[in-house]
């Protein structure tokens, strides 16, 4: 096997080089932590450079990484290979020197629960270069108040403790808990993190729409997190240390993965998954993957996997395994190209394809509009933030059957039907993608064609839940998007939906109620005004 060392080489000796490669050379025996040999070899070499030396060794007793340190810490390089994954442990400890006679570090602990390691252990030495206390920790079963357990000191003469029947049956236990948390086939745990400037009740207000989100994609929420700081960190969001204690925390609690609330650059995905062990996504690929499980027509999934590709363009990097999920298959070398440069060029010329097809799809939707404009039939368009209602609307309206749920984003594809007033008269009804805080850029850009619909529209229907606790700031987010697309100067007629979870008398905004109508979009009954405003203003 290539001998290669990890972590800083810088200043040492070619010498001093090839006697910490010889490391390479031993075999641990399984039931043994380290052999008093290599552990003499170790400190020695330790002493010899006055920085410390690991190694990362297999349950079969081989060293696979070592590791040069500096004389305070060490590096753990990304394991290629060796993943914890829930109910497992990493199959992997360390083994290390400290300078001086001190116990396992913060920094060790927080490795050995981070990294889910096997075993930790730090060998120290004396100030004349002879080794000293042995210190050794290992991860604890998840309902312990601690995630770890430090081991009474020993010597390098007593590390024959039976190591693997140990961390088998820690494994074991582990394996065990993890069955009793472990979620079905469609779902994940989730712990939901935000870090944020705004106000403490606008960030949990965010939150309560997260868990909607996560519950609309089948992911169970497990625990959360809200962070207020003056400024987001640019590499952890939340910062290095806050992201260690949370991941830990996530770890207790059996989550699969961690969502962020808010959109992660390139940069930041990569130095959050390069430093913990486990999904990672944010709120735009929640979003990006609801759409994608919801989207019915050839034009919506043409368009949700345009936006999904676009997004995961910049982050498709060596390290981040996201692509694989949507682009499996991906792969193979060209003449001269690595396979991230072929993997880029590939998504880039599917993005060209999908732009083409949706040209398409956008001149066949000119085609509808000037037949419809040749019949001179009035175009009504529902707008609102997803779960208001809007689909139910419809299908009260029009006797359709359209799929209307509670929950986010229950339709994607716009649907329009006939909507016959007395007299004989006629007009279009759609229905299109329901709108949401912070709607991702990539989907605001694909679902142009599709929202191109209400520029054509006589009326716009604003349809706000009166009942979410939340109507004002999302009948704002609903503003704000149709002025984005320059739809403000459409008349708007505010429909205030689900009347019947709320006691109309003592509703706190009056005013409000007076600047639009109250409905109850599965009661027939309710919509009798709205049918006569809208002949009213559609036909005089």
């Amino acid at each position: 096997m290539k001998k290669k060392l990890y972590g800083n080489t810088t200043g040492l000796r070619n010498s001093q080089i090839k006697s910490i490669e010889t490391l390479y050379d031993h075999r641990i025996p399984t039931e043994e932590l380290c052999t008093q040999e290599l552990a003499e070899q170790l400190v020695t070499l330790s002493f010899g450079i006055r920085r410390q030396i690991g190694l990362l060794v297999d349950r079969n007793g081989r060293i696979i990484y070592v590791i040069v340190g500096e004389p305070h810490r060490i590096m753990i390089p990304v394991t290629d290979g060796y993943m914890a994954l829930p109910g497992k442990l990493k199959g992997l400890r360390l083994i290390h020197t400290h300078l001086k006679d001190e116990t396992l570090t913060r920094d060790d602990l927080t490795d050995l629960a981070l990294l889910r390691m096997d075993y930790i252990t730090a060998i120290c030495m004396t100030p004349d270069g002879m080794p000293g206390p042995v210190y050794s920790a290992h991860i604890l079963p998840y309902d312990n108040t601690e995630p770890y357990q430090i081991l009474s000191p020993a010597t390098i003469r007593e590390l024959n403790n039976n190591c693997l029947n140990h961390i088998l049956a820690l494994e074991s236990e582990l394996t065990r808990q993890n069955a009793l948390y472990k979620p079905d086939r469609e779902t994940e745990n989730a712990f939901l993190i935000d870090a944020t400037t705004r106000h403490p009740k606008e960030a949990w207000a965010s939150m309560e729409e997260l868990k909607e989100l996560c519950k609309t994609s089948h992911v169970k929420v497990i625990g959360t997190a809200v962070q207020r700081r003056k400024t987001i960190d640019s590499k952890f969001v939340v910062g290095k240390g806050k992201l260690s204690s949370l991941y830990i925390e996530a770890i207790q609690k059996h989550a699969t993965m961690l969502v962020f609330n808010s959109e992660l650059t390139p940069s930041q995905l990569r130095s959050i998954t390069d430093f913990v062990e486990m999904k990672v996504i944010d709120r735009t690929q929640l979003i990006l993957d609801i759409f994608a499980k919801q989207a019915k027509s050839r034009e919506g999934k043409f368009q949700v996997e345009l936006a999904q590709m676009e997004y995961l363009l910049p982050r498709l990097i060596t390290k981040n395994t996201a692509m694989s999920r949507l682009t499996g298959g991906i792969g193979g070398r060209g003449p001269g190209e690595t396979k991230l440069e072929v993997n880029r060029r590939r998504v880039r010329d599917r993005i060209n394809r999908l732009k083409k097809e949706i040209a398409k799809i956008r001149k066949q939707r000119k085609q509808q509009k000037s037949r419809r404009k040749r019949k001179d039939i009035p175009v009504i368009s529902i707008v609102g933030y997803t779960n208001a209602g809007k689909s139910t609307l419809l299908n009260t309206l029009t006797q359709s059957s359209i799929i209307a749920a509670n929950r986010l984003f229950a339709t994607l594809d716009p649907s329009s039907r006939r909507l016959r007033f007395p007299m004989d008269r006629e007009v279009i009804i759609t229905d299109t993608v329901g709108f949401i805080q912070k709607l991702p850029e990539p989907l605001m850009e694909a679902f142009n064609a599709t929202l191109e619909e209400l520029a054509d529209a006589d009326v716009i229907l604003h349809v706000i839940d009166i009942s979410n606790p939340r109507y004002q700031q999302q009948k704002r987010s609903v503003e704000n998007i149709l002025k984005e697309l320059n739809l403000d100067r459409i008349p708007t007629l505010y429909l205030f939906n689900k009347t019947d979870r709320i006691d109309l008398e003592t509703f706190d905004d009056q005013w409000l109620l007076k600047q639009g109508i109250p409905v109850c979009a599965t009661q027939k009954k309710t919509l009798r005004p709205l049918v006569e405003k809208l002949e009213t203003i559609i036909f005089n």
